[in-house]
């Protein structure tokens, strides 16, 4: 086995490791909020079990996109990304420790809860990304290299869900144990990867510039913001849909949602490197139109075995999209900017989920969830149907097919 190969297998454990960790808190978010000491009569934050929940999930991935661009400069600018996973991997296990412990302190108020959080997800997310990046940094073709990517993500997220779900039944804050665990062995396993980050320094401020300089980048950057939108909307909102509307346990809610994410994992490879053969514009946008399609499928089914077909057809859909936009974010960034160009994907798709937190609750408690299940499948749709004539225009296919004009952008 080539020590690429071998490096590309244990980087994608260390993203499943940090995608597993993140999801096993889905499936019994109301009641870890609870343990956690949420409170209608002592926080604003927590008016109500969704309320308390949304804030607990936005306060990661407000930290997420408040610091995972600072991670991809620091990398970029010092030409180093192991080290700083290793830190990141470590600051994340204290701060799921560090909520683990909360409940038998006794005494903390919701909003240090949530202070804590944000810690835990400004220190999480730049293992995360820079391991996407080291990704990016092998060789091997883009789809390839992203559909490993993308499988561990799918697997982290299939995986998580369901033993997450399982681990709350048992005990609520077992999920927080459990991922503390995790990512002390991400910092142990990635310090075995050749880092392979160009050696060119530059500074933080020309990382900027050659950056904007590519205004090609915002067609993955869309992308992503709104496929991380939609997962952000299933993992709080659907999930509490589910519940409420066919009476599932958190258990059974894990392995609804695993439905979407077990074809979602198992595709990305193949998709992936399909994608390197036949260009990136169709898989793109032809998948997310059905993917728009498939997320209206869900709201609309009166059964849970329909809405589990409907899970399963839009877990296929998303496996052919996601992959292919990491791969077309390799394809248009310069090799010395990698770091910053997916701390810049990583951010569009943390402002989805966030997004996804946010609209969803706020659609579906004012209005319904079928009016959030519009909102978000058309959102989807309308994203693929702007995007196809920039992708004709600017002729966007293959890596291959990748032109220093398609980095740079057009003029016209």
């Amino acid at each position: 086995m080539r020590s690429s190969d071998r490096d590309r297998i244990v980087l994608a454990a260390v993203v499943f490791a940090v995608m597993f960790s993140q999801l096993l808190l889905y499936p019994g978010i109301a009641t870890l909020v609870e343990t956690l000491g949420a409170d209608a009569t002592s926080s604003p934050f927590a008016a109500t079990p969704l309320d308390a929940s949304m804030w607990f999930l936005v306060a990661e991935f407000a930290a997420y996109v408040a610091f995972v661009g600072v991670w991809g400069v620091v990398s970029d600018v010092t030409g180093r990304r192991t080290p700083l996973i290793v830190v990141g991997a470590i600051a994340g296990a204290a701060g799921y420790a560090a909520l683990a412990v909360v409940p038998a302190l006794g005494s903390i108020p919701f909003e240090g809860v949530l202070i804590v959080r944000v810690f835990q997800g400004a220190t999480t997310i730049g293992a995360l990304s820079l391991t996407m990046t080291m990704l990016m940094d092998l060789e091997g073709g883009h789809g390839r290299n992203m559909g490993a990517a993308g499988i561990a993500i799918g697997l982290g997220a299939a995986l998580g869900a369901p033993i997450g779900g399982q681990l709350t039944e048992l005990d609520p804050v077992a999920p927080l144990v459990v991922a503390a665990t995790l990512l002390v062995g991400v910092g142990a396993a990635v310090s075995l990867v050749e880092d392979r980050a160009p050696t060119t320094r530059r500074t933080a401020r020309a990382l900027l510039e050659g950056v904007r300089r590519r205004p090609t980048l915002s067609v993955p950057y869309a992308f992503g913001f709104v496929d991380r939108m939609t997962a952000g909307f299933f993992a709080l909102v659907g999930t509490l849909y589910f519940q409420e509307t066919f009476g599932l346990t958190a258990g059974a809610t894990g392995l609804l949602l695993a439905c979407f994410f077990a074809p979602f994992a198992l595709l990305q490879y193949p998709m992936g490197a399909l994608s390197d053969r036949i260009g990136r514009a169709v898989p793109i946008v032809v998948g997310s139109l059905c993917y728009g399609l498939g997320i209206l499928a869900v709201g609309a089914a009166p059964s849970v075995a329909v809405a589990a077909v409907a899970m399963v057809s839009i877990g296929v859909l998303g496996a052919l999209v996601s992959p292919t936009t990491m791969a077309l974010v390799t394809d248009l960034a310069a090799e010395d900017e990698r770091g910053l160009a997916m701390a810049g994907f990583n951010l569009a798709g943390s402002l989805g989920f966030l997004g996804g937190f946010l609209v969803g609750a706020t659609v579906a408690g004012s209005f319904g969830y079928d009016l959030a299940f519009l909102v978000v499948g058309g959102l989807e749709i309308a994203i693929a149907i702007v995007a196809a004539p920039v992708f004709l225009r600017l002729s966007i296919g293959t890596s291959g097919s990748i032109t220093d004009s398609d980095r740079v952008g057009h003029s016209e």
